[in-house]
């Protein structure tokens, strides 16, 4: 039995309830991956929507958002989550010893590993090694400075240049071929693809947001409706029987 014919037999099981779920596209699984503290990670959503998190089959999450980190988003994201968290403490306007204590902090609550943005200083970023013992994400633009944030403390890359993106992987992979590289890997599986083959090992991936999931759901309840007045009143009385099967339950096992 060859390796393709073992990955199609795989089973899936899923429950009814969380059959409706964001699942990732197929073609981020084609990276390496890394092994993060004890777990291989080969994709991680980028959201801080808990309720995003909790219902997507990515391996980790890039808790990162545009506003000053504070630990009690980190504190909820982290406890709420099923899976690793990295979290983001700072960068641009947030830094300095600020940033190392919410990285403290980051890592008390039960993150994987801190996220920090470009502006981020290589001195900040030493300031951060020397308080937390969890790996520390760097974001980075291109590959001129990979050297001096390695120096610095950088566990992990994660290369986030846009539609340059593959091509900046590239150049960082034949220089550094050992290093660890997160990146954002576009919309299509072809730029996917195109950033797994250029050296990233794992993948970032942006979910929908929850208004879009929304509007999804309700032109599909909008156009079953049209096509089936009774769809609402049938729902209603399925749901009367579960009722009345569960009452029958209860009473039988007094």
């Amino acid at each position: 039995m060859n390796q393709n014919s073992r990955e199609e037999k795989i089973p899936r099981i899923q429950g009814t309830l969380r059959a409706h779920s964001i699942e990732l596209p197929d073609t981020i699984w084609k990276a390496p991956g890394m092994i993060v503290l004890g777990r291989r990670i080969k994709s991680l959503l980028f959201s801080t929507d808990v309720a995003i998190i909790r219902n997507c089959n990515a391996d980790a999450v890039l808790a990162v958002y545009p506003f000053t980190p504070q630990q009690v988003i980190s504190d909820a994201i982290i406890k709420a989550s099923s899976i690793p968290v990295f979290v983001g403490v700072g960068g641009g306007t947030t830094k300095g010893i600020r940033s190392a204590n919410i990285a403290q902090d980051a890592e008390a609550q039960g993150a994987f590993g801190v996220v920090v943005n470009s502006p981020m200083s290589n001195t900040n970023i030493t300031l951060i090694k020397r308080v937390i013992d969890i790996p520390i994400i760097v974001t980075i633009i291109d590959e001129e400075e990979v050297q001096e944030r390695l120096d610095a403390g950088a566990s992990i890359l994660n290369v986030a240049n846009g539609k340059n993106t593959p091509e900046t992987v590239r150049r960082i992979r034949k220089k550094f071929p050992d290093v660890p590289i997160i990146a954002s890997g576009g919309k299509t599986d072809e730029s996917i693809l195109e950033t797994i083959e250029a050296g990233a090992n794992a993948i970032t991936y942006t979910p929908p947001s929850n208004g879009e999931i929304f509007s999804k759901m309700m032109t599909e309840y909008r156009n079953e409706k049209t096509r089936n007045p009774e769809t609402t009143l049938e729902t209603l009385d399925s749901r009367k029987d579960e009722i009345k099967l569960l009452l029958e339950i209860l009473t039988q096992s007094h």
